[in-house]
């Protein structure tokens, strides 16, 4: 759930900025995003964001290296360094990509370092996605509505830009075939993952998301969020330990760390006999991609569902990324191999 301290520390940075008062700012915020035509297609809202921040931010004149990083702590399992090379590789673009652990009382001195030595952007992972934002000159609409930050660009004046694509990685991996559009979500966990994948399930016109969490009290403050955001979607919380029927879920989505490697790769946030109550027609997606398989993704394609791993999702954030940083597309085939190959 949301650092709610650091959430108004960031707002009133920002009302400030804007020179309005921060209960101005809200009253802006709650404003709905949604209307009758829902909002534009995710991956072409990137496209526009991207190029403007091609033209605007990386110029030819811009004559610094090409460096990027990854920070976050801890960082022992990442594995953006591999896709990221992979992706400028594609492009042709000669750029160094690190991955520097970053614990949140070193915040402040990391963004120093960063600006001082000329990197041109970098990404941002748990648990400084929502505190890199006391830091950024702006931020653009997914940042901002899924209150996180996993992307961003230091312009040669040394301001900065968050993005959050996250929100895009997510979407871009759902195939293309399996509509959205009046089906029921169902998201376990309540986190950042779970706030971003809420986000993209919203704004491609699901009309209902059913939270699954261990605390409901904890999470009633990220649903009246999303439910003034998107007033056309129903938005619910239920305790994820008395999980009883999923018969009503069309797309399953697990946010939560369970499943992953090095903190519980044996494990799965749901059991067998409750993932057999989603329909037959139900797609199973679990964002953790480190194992590409986990116990949540074998167990529902044991019972026959369609699936979708982190992998997909992993690389999609992280092209979005490149995509911002360099106003280019890289080849996520390629992204994709590498990363399978260390997998």
């Amino acid at each position: 759930m949301l650092n709610k301290d650091l959430y108004e520390r960031y707002l009133q940075k920002k009302a400030k900025k804007m020179g309005i008062s921060v209960d101005e700012l809200k009253n802006e915020n709650s404003k709905p995003l949604v209307t009758d035509n829902l909002t534009d297609n995710l991956s072409n809202t990137l496209a526009a964001e991207s190029s403007d921040v091609h033209t605007s931010n990386i110029s030819f004149e811009d004559k610094r290296e090409n460096k990027f990083c990854v920070i976050g702590y801890p960082l022992g399992h990442s594995l953006s360094s591999v896709i990221h090379e992979a992706g400028f590789r594609s492009l042709g673009i000669a750029a160094k990509y690190e991955t520097l652990e970053t614990a949140p009382e070193n915040l402040v001195e990391r963004i120093k370092f960063l600006k001082n030595n000329n990197y041109k952007g970098f990404n941002v992972t748990i648990p400084l996605k929502l505190p890199v934002a006391l830091f950024v000159d702006e931020v653009d609409k997914y940042a901002d509505i899924a209150s996180a930050i996993n992307t961003v660009v230091i312009n040669p004046d040394r301001t900065m830009k968050g993005y959050n694509t996250d929100v895009i990685g997510f979407r871009r991996a759902i195939p293309e075939d399996f509509s959205l559009t009046g089906k029921v979500a169902g998201i376990l966990g309540t986190g950042g993952a779970g706030h971003a994948a809420s986000v993209a399930l919203a704004d491609a016109g699901v009309k209902e998301i059913r939270f699954y969490t261990r605390s409901i009290p904890n999470s009633l403050e990220l649903l009246n969020y999303m439910r003034r955001l998107f007033p056309k979607v129903n938005f619910e919380a239920f305790q994820i330990e008395y999980i009883r029927d999923l018969s009503m879920i069309d797309i399953l989505v697990n946010t939560t760390p369970i499943g992953m490697l090095g903190r519980s790769a044996d494990m799965t946030p749901i059991e067998k006999n409750q993932l057999m109550t989603l329909p037959q027609s139900a797609l199973v997606y679990d964002v953790i991609y480190n194992p590409k398989n986990t116990i949540l993704i074998k167990l529902a394609q044991e019972l026959g569902y369609r699936t979708v791993n982190g992998v997909e999702m992993f690389i999609g954030q992280a092209a979005a990324a490149e995509e911002i940083w360099t106003g280019h597309t890289p080849n996520t085939d390629a992204m994709k191999v590498a990363l399978l190959e260390v997998l």
